[in-house]
């Protein structure tokens, strides 16, 4: 690492500094510091502390002169003075004098005309673990010579006072973006290091790059064809985008400039809940040495991990490098996209399996960034939970929605880009009446837009939502295509249909403003049903 000030200096000041230790090294550390152990399958389980998640709330951006009039402001960005920030990094780089600190070189971006450097200093060994893990890793020869563009300073033992540092309370996650900065205090949640530089990418590639940032999945197919997996959680993008006829690019960050989509990282940052062999292959074989699980438990008397176990949290996690999973691209980085499929899981039976979008639909749905979630367990007893998170990430978008949405259609006009709404949910029914679509007939699905198979199928436009769905579609019975014609009462459908279609409306009436017209058109319309 080289020549930065910030850096320098707490290297200088700390009791042990150590600079781009090896995985087995920093393993060694972590034992040694008695901050985990290991499981029976070589990796090391750490816990978080006081949190295990991210805590929005707590998460700040500095407003000056850079900031003031590009930041999203609000609660997904709320302000933080500048000053108080100067009189803040002061204190925990004080903090830091005299601890044993871990250091690290990495960078951000497998395309390297778009790459960030970054420098990371941690206060314990699993954090640094996590940062090797997680971005990009340059080799010996880069590192020595590398200087971090961005730095992040992750202090987990350091807690502010809120009245004199002007925090909520005594953790805090805050983006400098003036100063290149991440300050992190009072919370050991590797995931804070993760989103902190999604954040910042979110932030400079649109606005400097012309690069669309997106909160997705990405893999490539024998034929050189990238396809784009968006979707909250429990809608299926990992598995989805685990198949084993494509190469995986990435599983959650990614940028795509234009002739290329590349991974903003170099590893996964998987759940662990419920976590089985047969269920996500992949994560199970990804856990060995090298990997760190997180915030789990284990089976009484044995190192064996009970995934089913959420004493501590039902956020359970595992990061481990990329190249723990077979079959991935190497470098990260895929062509233009030919397909991009947004994920729904819609517990109210409404949405169609599968539906093409037009430029101002793909607009409007990727702002509204849709899933909806079953809030009780007893058959038809409770409603579904509509759940919208924007760009299908909102929490991480330092711009208005709009902007993505708006590079997101240029993007699909200028490369031909086919744009899909697959719901995983469910079908015949809302839950508790209906059944959860087949993943056969998902995958089989997906497989034929993938194919080119639904290019000149013949197409019909659900009467609410405006989407055109396909009349047939190989290996998938034709009565699924359409969600009316799977429910036993056809006015009951009706009705839950136009309720889904309020629901859209009244969340987007907070985007409307920075959204342009072709999206704002594409917004459902409820019928008035006999």
């Amino acid at each position: 690492m080289k020549n930065n000030p910030i850096i320098d200096q707490i290297i200088s000041n700390a009791s042990e500094a150590y600079v781009n230790l090896t995985v087995d090294e920093l393993i060694e550390q972590a034992l040694k510091n008695n901050e985990g152990v290991i499981t029976s399958t070589g990796a090391l389980a750490a816990d978080t502390g006081e949190f295990t998640g991210r805590s929005p709330k707590d998460k700040f951006v500095v407003r000056d002169e850079l900031t003031e009039n590009t930041v999203w402001w609000g609660s997904v960005n709320q302000p933080f003075e500048k000053d108080k920030f100067e009189a803040l990094l002061q204190k925990v780089i004080k903090h830091f004098e005299g601890k044993k600190l871990y250091v690290r070189d990495a960078y951000a971006c497998a395309d390297s005309r778009y790459r960030m450097n970054i420098g990371v200093v941690t206060e314990s060994a699993y954090q640094n673990l996590f940062a090797n893990n997680l971005f990009l890793r340059p080799t010996a020869e880069e590192a020595a010579n590398q200087s971090p563009e961005w730095i992040i300073l992750a202090a987990p033992s350091f807690r502010a006072d809120a009245e004199v540092d002007g925090t909520r309370q005594h953790n805090f996650t805050i983006l400098d973006f003036s100063k290149k900065i991440i300050l992190i205090g009072g919370s050991g949640y590797t995931g804070e290091l993760k989103k902190g530089i999604f954040s910042v990418l979110n932030y400079t590639l649109p606005e400097n790059e012309n690069v669309l940032s997106m909160h997705c999945s990405a893999n490539i197919g024998k034929a050189g064809d990238t396809a784009i997996f968006f979707g909250l959680s429990g809608t299926g993008k990992t598995t989805l985008s685990a198949d084993p006829e494509r190469k995986l690019i990435g599983d959650d960050e990614h940028g795509w400039s234009g002739d290329s989509v590349f991974n903003f990282e170099g590893g996964c940052y998987a759940k662990c809940i419920n976590l089985t062999e047969e269920s996500e292959p992949q994560i199970w074989h990804a856990i060995k040495k090298g990997a760190l699980v997180e915030n789990v438990r284990f089976v009484d008397g044995s190192n064996v991990v009970d995934y089913n176990n959420t004493s501590v949290t039902e956020n359970t996690r595992v990061a481990y490098p990329i190249d723990h999973i077979d079959n991935i691209a190497v470098p990260s980085v895929g062509t233009a996209p030919r397909n991009i499929f947004f994920l729904t899981a819609d517990a109210f039976g409404v949405l169609p399996p599968i539906s093409k979008l037009t430029p101002g639909q793909a607009g409007y749905h990727f702002i509204s960034g849709y899933t909806a979630k079953v809030a009780g367990t007893e058959a038809g007893v409770v409603d579904p939970q509509a759940t919208f998170s924007a760009c299908f990430g909102q929490a991480f978008l330092p711009l208005h929605p709009a902007k993505y949405a708006a590079m997101l259609g240029e993007k699909m006009r200028e490369y031909n880009v086919n744009v899909w709404l697959i719901n995983t949910g469910w079908s015949g029914g809302p839950f508790g009446i209906g059944k959860r679509m087949s993943l056969k007939y998902t995958r089989a699905m997906i497989t034929a837009a993938l194919n080119g198979e639904l290019n000149n199928v013949e197409y019909t436009n659900h009467p609410v939502f405006g989407l055109a769905m396909p009349t047939t579609c190989p290996n998938v019975p034709a009565e699924v295509l359409n969600p009316r014609n799977t429910w036993a009462d056809a006015n009951a459908y009706d009705e839950k249909a136009n309720h889904l279609a309020g629901l859209f409306n009244d969340n987007f009436k907070k985007f409307e403003e920075g959204a342009n017209q072709e999206i704002k058109d594409a917004a459902p319309r409820a019928q008035r049903t006999s």
